[in-house]
Parts: C-alpha cells; structure tokens; sequence
C-alpha cells in the first residue's frame, strides 16, 4: 500500500510503498477515502524535519536539555546512538482521515464492516491507503456528510477542546 512518510534526516518527503497494517485487538481497519493535510500542524512539523540538526537544535531547546540529560545520565555514546537512530526512522505524516471500515478486530464494539469513519489520531489516521485506528479515535459519519468533510473531524475536536 502506499503511505506518505517524511525521513527524519534529509526532511525529503515521499510517497512510499509499505505493508498494509494486520487486524489488532481493539482496532478497526479503514479504507482511507479522505485525509487532511494540516495547514498549520503538519506544515510545521515537515519544515521543523527539513532544517539541519543546527537549525532543529535552534528550534527546539527543549530537545537539546533533554538530550543533555540523556547524556549525563547514561552516556554520551548512548545518547548519540538514540538520536542517530531517530533520525534513521522516517515518520508517517497526517493526523484525521476519513473512509470505510475494512475490518474490526477483537473487543471492538459499535463498528462493523462498511461502516462510514472519520479518524483521529497521530500515528493513527496517517496519510496512508489503510488505516488501524484505535476504536475510541474513530466515529461514524452520516452519509449526508462527504468523506473530504468528515476528515475535518479532528480539527474540528481539537478546535472544540480550545474553546
């Protein structure tokens, strides 16, 4: 299936070809029809992976003091290690998506097969063809309402939260 990913190193995105995710206990499998790409949000975090490692350590303080207490607390080696290996993974983009259930997996409840979701969730509701998606981060859609309308859902929650 395709997925569209960001290398953490280079800051190049791609679209990339990747194996769909297994039924898991809990979750529900999605057909993604729509995904939201996040003006603000996701436009942020790829310009953040597109600086050098100056430019991010710049950015982010906050990273660097935690990096600098990694390192006293259990070594320097270590910590460049962990911080080389984070920046080998690349990482799924998109965080609210919308589209049709393909499969639930065990204890799931209130979702079925051809049911209409929007989906919630970084790492979760990625821009990608299929989706495992926790079931408390998915909810039905009314068909009178566009799958490119229902992949507004999270935004829209997390808008509501704010107010």
């Amino acid at each position: 299936m395709k997925q569209i990913l960001q290398n953490r190193k280079t800051g190049a995105v791609e679209v990339a070809d990747v194996p769909a995710p297994a039924l898991q206990r809990g979750r529900v499998l999605v057909r993604t029809a729509a995904s939201l790409i996040s003006a603000g949000t996701e436009r942020a975090a790829v310009g953040q992976n597109q600086k050098g490692l100056l430019g991010r350590a710049l950015a982010q303080p906050e990273l660097v003091r935690k990096a600098a207490t990694r390192a006293r607390e259990e070594g320097l080696m270590s910590t460049v290690g962990v911080v080389r290996s984070k920046l080998e993974e690349s990482v799924a983009l998109g965080y609210s998506a919308a589209g049709v259930v393909v499969g639930v997996g065990e204890e799931v409840r209130g979702f079925a097969a051809g049911d209409r979701v929007a989906c919630a969730g970084l790492g979760y509701a990625s821009h990608a063809e299929v989706l495992s998606v926790p079931q408390n981060l998915c909810v039905r859609v009314p068909q009178r309402v566009t799958f490119g309308e229902a992949a507004y859902a999270t935004l829209g929650a997390i808008a509501l939260q704010g107010v």
